[in-house]
């Protein structure tokens, strides 16, 4: 049996609800004020409504109806001038109230304004608020006067009721005032993350690449004059470490672009060499180059992950090949890549002395590659282990939990 479909559930509803939503707050408010005020013509809604004079009911003429129309018309402004259409409604409730002239639906819009000011009142609230009061003892004196048959319990009733509404829509004022705070806080938080999250990638480009082309031009440096005939090969390796570094930074300002079609061109353009766990051959390929002898080792089948796995494991690899070009330059170092089912492990050791030692070059030093590694993993619940060998040398360690490639 076919379940009923809710009406809002509708395409055609939901879309019509949508532009709606998108209305100008003067519109929304004036078909508001329309919709209060013809009732207030119904007969059999004459009786609705609020009443505190109880005096001998008027017979209904143009003065009259020029009153109830001034109850409903000024919501219109509700949310534009909460506190004028306040002043103006309760002005007109006092004024038909005082005269005698019978209820009409159309006294609600004194509840409707109050509410307003509680809700989009930003400035002067207690000031409007004392004035409101001021305004409500006046009038239970004067319909006091005029023969209202109502005593003091009846009058603080009624203004408990408005002051109840009053404060209703001030909760809801607090409350957006609070989700907005939220927002506003949560938007801070993610550009903190973001510029974090940029922050690291541009140290793992800019570092690991730098380093391969500073090691890269020593080298060609000693090759031009003890083997001329091979400066060129080194040259070269400077040439393919500069146009990675260029190709890396590029998908990083597609990705700062904030549109993923850009990033997208330019990895089209650039031969789509995005930094991938695909491409850590490249990375071992050009730590060779740099005259680093490492040997890589993959375990189990590859199979797709999602893309923070891939980039965080391309990441674990580059920052420690760059470690050891750095403070180990020339000795073995080993990529160890085991696929498991739920798991993705690396492994990166150096052969060396127990400590690494201090960087070789002035210029190298520094850097936050291992710190900004252990929080990329941690986000991914993953987890990663660093520090001297006990029989020598320098080894990295992590652990990525698989993700599957739609994530």
């Amino acid at each position: 049996m076919t379940r009923p479909q809710a009406p809002w559930s509708n395409p055609a509803l939901r879309t019509a609800l949508a532009r709606w939503q998108e209305q100008d707050a003067l519109l929304k408010d004036g078909v508001l004020a329309l919709v209060l005020t013809a009732p207030a013509f119904v007969p059999t809604l004459s009786g609705v409504g609020a009443q505190i004079g109880d005096l001998p009911e008027r017979t209904p003429d143009t003065l009259g109806i020029a009153l109830v129309l001034a109850q409903t018309l000024p919501l219109a402004a509700r949310r534009r001038w909460p506190a004028a259409c306040l002043v103006a409604v309760a002005a007109t409730f006092a004024a038909h109230q005082a005269l005698g002239y019978a209820t009409t639906f159309a006294s609600v819009g004194l509840y409707v304004a109050l509410y307003s000011a509680g809700a989009h009142q930003v400035r002067f609230r207690r000031s409007l608020a004392v004035l409101a009061s001021v305004g409500y003892a006046a009038l239970a004196v004067a319909l006091d006067r005029l023969g209202s048959p109502n005593d003091v319990p009846d009058y603080l009733a009624f203004g408990l009721i408005l002051a109840a509404v009053r404060l209703a829509g001030g909760s809801m004022r607090r409350r957006r005032a609070e989700e907005a705070e939220r927002r506003r806080l949560e938007a801070e938080a993610a550009k903190a993350t973001e510029r974090a999250r940029i922050a690291r990638e541009l140290h793992d480009v800019v570092t690991h690449h730098v380093t391969a082309m500073v090691v890269q031009a020593d080298a060609a440096q000693y090759l031009l004059t003890s083997a001329p005939e091979r400066a060129g090969e080194g040259l070269a390796a400077v040439s393919d470490t500069g146009r990675r570094a260029l190709t890396e930074l590029r998908s990083l300002l597609g990705v700062l672009e904030a549109t993923g079609e850009a990033a997208s061109a330019d990895l089209e353009r650039t031969g789509g060499r995005a930094p991938a766990l695909g491409r850590v051959g490249d990375l071992v390929e050009q730590a060779r180059r740099s005259g680093q002898p490492v040997e890589l080792t993959e375990h189990g089948e590859p199979r797709p992950r999602g893309v923070d796995v891939e980039l965080a494991a391309y990441r674990v690899v580059q920052e420690a090949l760059t470690n050891a070009l750095k403070y180990a330059t020339g000795e073995p170092t080993r990529v160890v890549l085991r696929h498991g089912g739920e798991h993705l492990g690396i492994e990166v050791a150096t052969d060396g002395p127990a400590a690494a030692p201090a960087p070789r070059r002035p210029d190298l030093s520094g850097g936050r590659g291992l710190a900004g590694l252990r929080a990329r993993v941690r986000l991914l619940d993953g987890e990663l282990e660093a520090g001297p060998r006990p029989e020598g040398g320098f080894e990295v360690r992590a652990t990525i939990p698989s993700q599957p490639v739609q994530e």
